[in-house]
């Protein structure tokens, strides 16, 4: 192989190895949802910088809120108390003077079957718990359970569901459950979860 077709081969070779890494990056950066990666009370630049998913800037001196402008999942980095929430559409952030406050989401990009549901259900409140998470107003709002009493009680399109969790006195979480009328999926019974979560509110 004389010198000029060595260096070509090297060129293409370097190439290919460039082509390689650079579908790699992209094949890895479409495998992951893009993330909201946030805690109460930070500066909100230090969330956008964080975060994956795309974002708008706070206002000075207001009290407002921005919304993710693709579907997100929430990652809430407290390293204690820090859980993961699914892919959300409906997905709301507050700000307060250029930090973060409550965060208002719906888990889902749909509205969901009831096993489904049951499934982000579950999954959340399992990772509140093994975090150190409690339930709270539980005689009134027990936590949600993949039980006949509750599967009832949650396609009783009158009733629903609701839970409260709290993380010691530092936050507190609200979810509701309820039924959904879908137009697309006439028959179907679908179910609709709202998450919310700020600093906590009302008696434990």
């Amino acid at each position: 192989m004389n010198r000029i077709a060595k260096l070509g081969w090297r060129r293409g070779g370097t190439g290919l190895v460039v082509a390689a890494s650079l579908i790699w990056v992209a094949i890895r950066l479409s495998a992951e949802d893009p993330e909201i990666a946030l805690m109460l009370g930070e500066p909100w630049e230090d969330m956008r910088q964080r975060s994956s998913a795309s974002i708008g800037p706070a206002i000075p001196g207001h009290h407002w809120f921005r919304m993710p402008k693709s579907d997100s999942r929430l990652r809430y980095i407290d390293p204690k108390y820090g859980f993961v929430t699914p892919l959300a559409r409906f997905f709301t952030i507050g700000f307060d003077d250029e930090r973060v406050g409550s965060i208002r989401m719906s888990p889902q990009i749909e509205p969901l079957l009831l096993d489904d549901t049951l499934k982000v259900v579950l999954d959340l409140q399992e990772q509140w718990r093994k975090a150190g998470w409690a339930p709270i107003r539980v005689a009134s709002n027990p936590p949600f359970a993949d039980t006949p009493e509750w599967r009832a009680r949650l396609r009783n399109v009158n009733r629903g569901g609701t839970a409260y969790w709290r993380a010691s006195d530092q936050y507190q979480v609200m979810l509701v459950v309820g039924r959904f009328k879908d137009d697309r999926r006439p028959t179907e019974e679908r179910y609709l979860m709202t998450l919310q979560l700020a600093t906590p509110w009302g008696p434990p």
